[in-house]
């Protein structure tokens, strides 16, 4: 059997919704992607962004790594304001920590849902190499948690301050919504929100507004279990091509913007 890197398993997409709604529920970074992103029209976009990004810095070359953290620092730059009292930017590196805490802890709690928890040493490992999710940025090497013990205490006193307000919840509406996404983005949308749903804390969830109950918890634990199982069967080709696919695109958009008159 083919050994797969866990960051390439294309099944860690499934905990997508819940990376969004947990950066939203954190008000700083809610209230700025309010005021400086469509991604709620338009999933797709900000879904694209992100995964060249994420593939880029944990299994792209350094000239990957250097061209999507350029990227996203040109993005973030003028993200930067008051919105209803809350003070944000996009540059401020404890925000940005909370991004790549959302990215790992998603990863590792849809990892462990279908395809088990990974041994010790090689969780271990594969912590140190999501920190680079933030220190790519503008995230200094010594704020991100030292140990997995670290981050679990870090992870717990953040998600306790979590606010989700009308502003953040009106995101979450429209993303499910997608009035600018392909149609079948929007077909698919209710099975996302449920499976995000099933996912978030249940403090998140319930702030949210995203009904849940002991029938709903059930087929969500099923729908998981069936994933478990028949996934680990599917192709390595197929299980990867995510990857390829965001490291192709973002490789394209660097050789088109060289060969651009401006570039």
């Amino acid at each position: 059997m083919v050994r797969i890197d866990p960051v390439s398993e294309a099944v860690l997409l499934l905990g997508a919704g819940r990376a969004i709604l947990l950066q939203l529920a954190r008000p700083d970074v809610g209230h700025g992607v309010a005021r400086h992103s469509d991604f709620a029209r338009n999933p797709m976009g900000r879904l694209h962004g992100t995964l060249m990004y994420v593939y880029a810095v944990m299994a792209g070359t350094e000239a990957d790594r250097e061209a999507a953290a350029a990227v996203v620092s040109r993005m973030h730059t003028p993200v930067k304001g008051t919105d209803e009292g809350v003070e944000y930017d996009a540059r401020d590196p404890e925000a940005q920590l909370w991004v790549a805490a959302t990215l790992y802890d998603t990863a590792m709690r849809v990892h462990a849902r279908v395809l088990g928890h990974l041994p010790e040493a090689e969780a271990d490992r594969l912590y140190e190499r999501y920190a680079a999710l933030g220190t790519a940025l503008d995230v200094p090497p010594g704020m991100w948690p030292e140990s997995r013990a670290a981050f679990r205490r870090y992870w717990d006193d953040s998600c306790a301050r979590l606010e989700v307000d009308g502003t953040v919840r009106e995101q979450a509406e429209a993303l499910w919504r997608a009035s600018e996404a392909p149609w079948w983005v929007r077909r698919v949308m209710p099975l996302v929100r449920f499976v995000t749903a099933g996912l978030l804390p249940p403090r998140v969830r319930a702030e949210f507004e995203l009904p849940w109950s002991v029938r709903r918890e059930r087929r969500a634990d099923l729908l998981l279990r069936g994933v478990g199982v028949v996934y680990p069967r599917v192709p390595s080709v197929v299980r990867t091509w995510p990857q390829r696919y965001y490291l192709g695109r973002l490789r394209g958009i660097v050789a088109a913007a060289q060969e651009s008159p401006g570039a």
